[in-house]
């Protein structure tokens, strides 16, 4: 016997209906990239996104076809997000970090028929234009006035021309929800990067689950400022929390500094942000040097890498902001953990809450994990056991796009992260699978030593990497960079670890560099510091 209840689908546009038949007036404010503030309301957002359905229609894209986006966070990106894949084609939010090379092997992979692209990137978009094979128009997100006169790519069209030729007289079509609504790449640091493919479903679901109290805990009274950019994931998925929840967004645009972000924060009264450490960063030493503090801020998501410990107490002890510290990742639409607290939580002391709040948190509703070893046997959740992270759900990819080859395991995707599940089932990544340090037989999780690093008070980052060692094959090394102004030792740094750790995970050796590499969503590059450090040789004992 089936249920007798309605069978509406699961689709995009269903939450921008949503949101502009019952907090149409809710505002949305973006800094714009041409340096002004822009305020809209949903209602208005609303009518535009049908304005920008028909007019790709205009351009020929048809249901199922890519259409590209190289743009900030801002209302013109958002109302693309709901006119492209509401309108049944599937929008590709492109990551303008990348390398040229793998920007063009995207779009042409992508096979997308149009890129809307922001002014700022004009000159990458000159760049790649004459290589591409699929995009037949380029859209430049400005209005007439601000055109670029000279450009050299030919037939450029102004977005608000394109959008304002079109009414808003457009019925948001009805879909299966399974049909793909939008496409993402991971960032591809080894090898092609490879398409993840939503569907409406899998996002509806997403959002649904993503906006629970006891994942980011979204509402109506919320303030929402996403510094995770929307080309990242869909920005975690908050663009569409904000429609089901009637929350006020603030988008930066591209002013990521902490100068720049503390000042829409306070002047928009901003509730929740999210983003990667490597952000926040900037924003509290902007704070800190210039004894600032939060008036409205009272929680952030804090995602992409670990968050380390110090960042953490930094922000709950020094400026009273709750930390959710969260994992996902471009193959989970992102989210799959949230460090949120069990009741049995509210009882522990400062120090135990922390040691949980740094874990990435236990799985929202939707998302099942386990921890495998070597020969595929799940592994006990005693919060000892590390195995590799294997993951299943609704929002989980199935396969990549234009692949064949199912990367899962026993219908389970295996996440490449090393990670330990403890019986209140908070998980914690040790490392991921590329970095993990195997010293003499034994692992030696390289995440740990990185945040003990970060707990110095004159390191402003630090990443641990494998050396080899003639006896015991791997061991630690440090990479540091200092504060600048900051003084400190090689000898200093290491006799910070006694007592944190095992002496034998204690780092052989510390290196002082001017920098770090960082990734397009935020990451450090081990990859490309254990190549410049694959011929170092340790100190002997």
């Amino acid at each position: 016997m089936q249920g007798q209840m309605m069978d509406v689908p699961l689709l995009v546009s269903s939450l921008l209906v949503h949101a502009e038949r019952h907090h149409g007036e809710q505002e949305i404010v973006s800094r714009r990239v041409e340096g002004d503030i822009h305020r809209c309301t949903y209602r208005e957002l609303a009518a535009r996104a049908r304005r920008v359905a028909k007019a790709i229609a205009a351009l020929g894209v048809q249901q199922g076809q890519r259409v590209g986006t190289l743009a900030w966070n801002g209302y013109r990106h958002m109302e693309l997000y709901y006119g492209v894949s509401g309108s049944g084609a599937v929008l590709h939010t492109l990551n303008p970090r990348l390398h040229p090379d793998q920007i063009v092997y995207i779009l042409d992979h992508a096979e997308d028929q149009v890129l809307f692209f922001d002014l700022t990137f004009l000159p990458l978009v000159e760049a790649v234009a004459p290589r591409l094979a699929t995009v037949k128009h380029f859209v430049a997100m400005v209005d007439r006035e601000r055109m670029p006169a000279d450009s050299r790519i030919p037939n450029l069209r102004c977005y608000e021309e394109l959008v304002g030729a079109q009414d808003d007289d457009y019925a948001w079509p009805g879909l299966d929800e399974r049909a793909a609504s939008s496409l993402c790449y991971t960032s591809g640091t080894t090898g092609n990067p490879k398409g993840v493919l939503y569907s409406h479903r899998s996002t509806l679901l997403h959002t649904l689950a993503a906006a629970l109290p006891d994942a980011l805990d979204c509402s109506a009274g919320d303030t929402i400022l996403p510094v995770v950019p929307m080309f990242h994931v869909n920005a975690w998925g908050l663009p569409y929390i904000a429609c089901l929840a009637g929350s006020k967004l603030v988008f930066p645009g591209p002013g990521l500094d902490g100068k720049s972000l503390y000042e829409l924060f306070e002047a928009e009264g901003v509730t929740l942000s999210a983003g990667v450490p490597t952000v926040w960063q900037g924003l509290l030493a902007y704070v800190d040097a210039n004894d600032k503090r939060f008036s409205t801020m009272r929680r952030t998501v804090i995602g992409g890498s670990a968050c380390p410990p110090a960042m953490l107490r930094a922000f709950q002890q020094r400026h009273g902001v709750q930390v959710l510290h969260a994992w996902g990742m471009t193959e989970m639409s992102p989210l799959g953990t949230v460090a949120a607290p069990k009741r049995k939580h509210m009882e522990l002391s400062g120090e135990e809450r922390l040691a949980m709040q740094s874990t990435q948190g236990r799985v929202v509703f939707g998302v099942d994990m386990r921890v495998v070893d070597g020969s595929g046997r799940e592994l006990p959740h005693d919060g000892q056991s590390s195995g590799e992270l294997q993951v299943r759900g609704p929002w989980v990819v199935s396969r990549y796009f234009k692949e064949e080859r199912d990367p899962r395991v026993d219908g389970w995707f295996p996440t490449g992260d090393v990670a330990k599940i403890d019986p209140d089932g908070y998980m914690q990544i040790t490392d991921r699978s590329k970095d993990v340090i195997k010293s003499g037989g034994e692992w030696i999780g390289s995440i740990d030593l990185e945040n003990i690093a970060m707990a110095h008070p004159a390191v402003a980052m630090a990443a641990c990497i494998a050396a080899r060692h003639p006896k015991w094959d791997e061991r630690p090394l440090l990479v540091v960079m200092r504060k600048p102004g900051a003084e400190l030792t090689r000898e200093e740094l290491l006799a910070f670890y006694k007592g944190k750790v095992a002496d034998w995970w204690t780092p052989d050796d510390v290196v002082f560099v001017d920098s770090i590499p960082i990734g397009a969503t935020g990451k450090m590059l081990k990859n490309r510091l254990r190549e410049q450090f694959k011929d170092y040789r340790l100190p002997t004992a």
